[in-house]
Parts: C-alpha cells; sequence; structure tokens
C-alpha cells in the first residue's frame, strides 16, 4: 500500500521516487503549475503552499515527507469563478505585475492572516502577547517573498484589506 498525500482535498499517491521536491510533485506530477520555481534554493518565495496551515518553501522539502497531510495551493485557495478574499484583494489593488510571485505570496499572505488570528509573535511584533497588525509586522512576515516587479506597496495593501475585513 503506497503512502498518500492529501493536496487542495484531494488524496494523491506519494511518488515512487523518494527524491522527487514537493515543488516538482505538486508541478510535474499533478499538473498544479500555480506554484512556481523561482530561485530553487528557498529563497525568492515563489513557491511557497501551505502544510497543514503553515507557509513552506515546497522547493526545500521532498514530497515523501509529507505523507498524510493537507497541502494547499494557490489552486486550493480560490478559482477563477470563486475566489479567496486575498485574491480578490490582490486584483483590487493591483498587487502583481508579472504575476510570477503572486501565488507565493497570496499563499503566505493566507498564513500570516492566520498567525496573527492566532496571536503569534513576529521580531516586528508591538506586543508579544497580542500583535497587531502594522505595516512593519506585514513586512516582516512576508520578508520571505520577493516581488521582482516592485509591487510591495499594493500587496501591503491588499493583505491590509483583508485583515480590516476579518477585524
Amino acid at each position: 500500500m503506497s503512502e498518500t498525500i492529501t493536496v487542495n482535498g484531494v488524496s494523491q499517491p506519494l511518488p515512487d521516487d523518494v527524491r522527487v521536491s514537493l515543488l516538482d510533485f505538486l508541478r510535474q506530477h499533478l499538473g498544479l503549475t500555480g506554484t512556481k520555481k523561482g530561485c530553487d534554493h528557498g529563497q525568492c518565495g515563489a513557491c511557497t503552499v501551505l502544510v497543514d496551515g503553515f507557509r513552506i518553501n515546497s522547493c526545500l522539502t521532498l514530497a515523501a515527507m509529507h505523507a498524510d497531510q493537507e497541502v494547499t495551493t494557490i489552486e486550493g485557495l480560490g478559482t477563477p469563478e470563486d475566489p479567496s478574499a486575498l485574491q480578490r484583494a490582490f486584483v483590487e489593488h493591483d498587487a502583481f505585475q508579472c504575476g510570477y510571485c503572486t501565488p507565493g505570496q497570496i499563499c503566505s499572505a493566507t498564513a500570516l492572516l492566520e498567525e496573527i488570528r492566532s496571536e503569534w509573535p513576529s521580531d516586528a511584533s508591538d506586543d508579544l502577547a497580542a500583535p497587531t497588525l502594522t505595516d512593519e509586522e506585514i513586512r516582516e512576515r512576508m520578508s520571505g517573498n520577493l516581488c521582482r516587479c516592485g509591487a510591495y506597496a499594493n500587496i501591503l495593501a491588499a493583505i491590509r484589506q483583508v485583515a480590516e475585513e476579518d477585524a
């Protein structure tokens, strides 16, 4: 019996080759090409996905390491017909230019909002017991996701809008 991984709510058999990265498994084996391969060294954040709700760089981990875990990619957050709140806000605020980094940015921002709801502090937190979502807090928490086009101000505005809607 082969091990499985759940991707966007669907159980999938893990590849026989245990050397396959989670990123390559998603893109090449499952055809989920929303998650991007940027640097392939964990430095740019283009490959960010959620594993059991936590954000990770999928280029730095093997698919086999995530047996029996839930992976959520950009395709699992929303659809063109029913986008997530963050996906809508990114469009409304023009928080992308070329769009290459956008899937990783949105997955990371999804985790960021959950971290704030769970009151997890960061290095920029003003109050370690109950951090508030300041611009500095957003920048710190999103610092692992790079945008070559420089849409950072619009990304921040999109995240802030969704955070305020959730409040």
